[in-house]
């Protein structure tokens, strides 16, 4: 049965019977809705892709590090683990974007408004690449002193600045990464940003080595070459994902409104925050590690990469929760988009358990595997064995605060979220002088699982379901 399409909507809407999700053509392009099927298929569906497309770009940071780790040896893998500091910096601006235009397209997407939706996704990609190019001047001005202030080694800090000052180069497409797959996200499609991804991973994969070791005719780049080869990755899938959304009609260009860069500021600005803050509190956090020397230092890299499997898995989830939430929202299920959170937080938190019990098991076998020096294996080892309580309620922070970002319910998470991590920066030095570096992870790790347990307090008193995007 057709229903008339109202003056905002190229094409036709199909509304849903018995388990056939309503469907909007624009152009070429099915925008599929997520308010009909039934919840779990539906969470399944737009997830498992998501996730796909989070774990490939594990897959690469952790074969980027082993091969640091391995060939340009500890110091490398120590520079790498603390300009990732920066590079979680950068990837907070970027998610204002992101999660304001998955809030904003998603709701236009569930009230039918699909022309707005491609108008908005427009909006977003000139922001995005504007605010782009401001993080780039200012990364490169500044890089010295973002290792000047955490006080690492000289030799750490000089492979750091080569490492971070070639990721700033490349940030205008690296947030425009970011925009592009929220619009692919937003419509309901989590397939083609990971077949995208799968391209370009399988291309950087083979790089990486290539430009670290000088292999053939390329020039032996060392750890810039592994910072060409990861800044590539998101790179090629930012300019291929615009292609591909220009011939679905999934976006459509004009003059770029301010009204809407102030509408994604303002439910996305707040995760901004709490990613900005978040890494400066590690920053400092850092500068208590420091005095323990390369090896904690490394211990941080390999623990982070570690744990990035169920990040990053829990980041797929969180995305695929945002934009079923956003689009039940614009719909009026508010019962359907609160369940959408639970369950999706379930499936993720399955992941969380399994790294746990590895991470207490086999924690030598995993640290080994990034590096073969022996004070670095044992940090690391401690490291993740302390870490493994935080993965058994990592997952519920990620999928319910992203949920609660869909909603466009952003500052209270944002403010739980900073206090607690900013309790770290007195916690830690005050347990690092008790019991050295274990004091440390344990600080870190209690204060991640005392996150999750906010989050989860917050999705269930519910205020989220009354947000107007």
């Amino acid at each position: 049965m057709l229903s008339a399409p109202d003056d905002s909507t190229q094409g036709l809407l199909v509304e849903a019977h018995e388990g056939v999700a309503p469907i909007a053509v624009t152009g070429t392009h099915a925008i599929v809705g997520l308010t009909q099927d039934p919840l779990g298929k539906t969470i399944r569906r737009i997830a498992l892709p998501a996730v796909a497309s989070t774990l490939l770009m594990t897959v690469f940071a952790t074969v980027d590090a082993l091969w640091v780790g391995r060939f340009v040896g500890p110091r490398g893998l120590a520079a790498v683990s603390t300009s990732l500091f920066w590079i979680w910096l950068i990837i907070a601006i970027a998610e204002m974007v992101s999660v304001g235009l998955t809030a904003v397209a998603a709701r236009r997407h569930g009230e039918r408004r699909h022309h707005e939706a491609a108008r908005s996704v427009a909006d977003a990609l000139y922001y995005a690449v504007f605010l782009g190019i401001i993080v780039a001047i200012v990364g490169l001005l500044f890089v010295d002193d973002m290792f000047r202030v955490m006080r690492t080694p000289p030799d750490v800090s000089e492979l750091g600045r080569a490492y971070l000052g070639t990721y700033f180069l490349a940030a205008p497409l690296l947030f425009g990464f970011f925009a592009v797959d929220a619009a692919f996200r937003a419509s309901g499609d989590a397939r083609t940003p990971f077949l995208l991804l799968a391209a370009s991973v399988a291309v950087t994969l083979v790089l990486d080595p290539v430009l670290i070791l000088g292999l053939g005719p390329a020039p032996e780049l060392g750890i810039v070459g592994a910072a060409i080869a990861t800044i590539a990755t998101r790179a090629v899938v930012c300019v291929l994902g615009i292609a591909v959304l220009i011939r679905r009609r999934m976006v459509v260009f004009g003059v770029p409104r301010p009204t809407i860069w102030l509408a994604l500021s303002r439910v996305g600005l707040p995760i901004a925050i709490t990613g900005v803050t978040f890494s400066l509190i590690y920053v400092t956090v850092t500068r208590t590690t420091t005095r323990f020397g390369t090896p904690a230092l490394a211990a941080i890299g390999i623990g982070h990469r570690v744990e990035s499997w169920i990040y990053m898995a829990s980041v797929g989830f969180g995305a695929a929760a945002a934009a079923i939430v956003a689009q039940n929202m614009g719909a009026g299920l508010i019962d359907r988009a609160r369940r959408t959170g639970w369950i999706t937080a379930g499936y993720a938190t399955i992941p969380g358990v399994v790294l746990g019990a590895v991470s207490l098991l086999a924690a030598d076998d995993l640290a080994r595997f990034f590096t073969t020096d022996p004070a670095v294996v044992a940090e690391g080892a401690r490291y993740l064995r302390i870490a493994a309580l935080s993965n058994l309620v990592i997952a519920c922070e990620i999928v319910l605060e992203a949920a609660m970002g869909g909603a466009g319910y952003t500052l209270p998470p944002m403010l739980t979220s900073t206090a607690l991590t900013a309790s770290r920066i007195p916690l830690a030095a005050w347990a690092a002088a008790q019991w050295g570096t274990s004091g440390i992870w344990w600080t870190i790790s209690a204060t991640a699982a005392a996150r999750g347990m906010a989050m989860i307090a917050l999705w269930r008193i519910g205020r989220w379901s009354r947000t107007s995007v």
